[in-house]
């Protein structure tokens, strides 16, 4: 495989996109307003994260064996999976408790671009992380 993580930000956009159709075509008349929110708050964080991993893979082909970009991309990962994931389950089943898994993504995002910010941030030599 060329790049793991350009495979998954394709897999993961290709799935955001077709839950945003999916949302958009198949569930405006049967979600309530509020769910509706709910679901598209869901899709905007996969698609920008979806977005997020593929930054990640064209940074790693300069720096293919970077520890802090390989975790920076699996938390981005996990963090589409739990906050996206129980944002969509949320409002197709309307789980009030899989609200508490929410803001766990949340924290994998938040985790991840500061994996990336402290990647970044490092001097051109430093073997510390990389």
């Amino acid at each position: 495989m060329r790049s793991v993580f350009l495979f998954i930000s394709a897999v993961c956009g290709l799935s955001g996109v077709a839950m945003g159709a999916f949302g958009a075509h198949g569930l405006k008349a049967v979600l309530s307003v509020e769910m509706m929110q709910v679901y598209k708050t869901a899709v905007d964080y996969h698609i920008w994260h979806a977005l997020g991993l593929g930054l990640i893979a064209l940074i790693q082909l300069h720096f293919p064996q970077a520890v802090l970009l390989k975790w920076a991309g699996w938390m981005m990962l996990i963090g589409i999976i739990f906050f996206s994931g129980s944002l969509y389950f949320l409002a197709l089943l309307e789980l009030k408790w899989l609200g508490m898994i929410t803001p766990l993504g949340g924290v994998y995002f938040i985790l991840s671009w500061l994996l990336l910010a402290v990647f970044a941030f490092q001097s051109g030599d430093s073997k510390e992380f990389i």
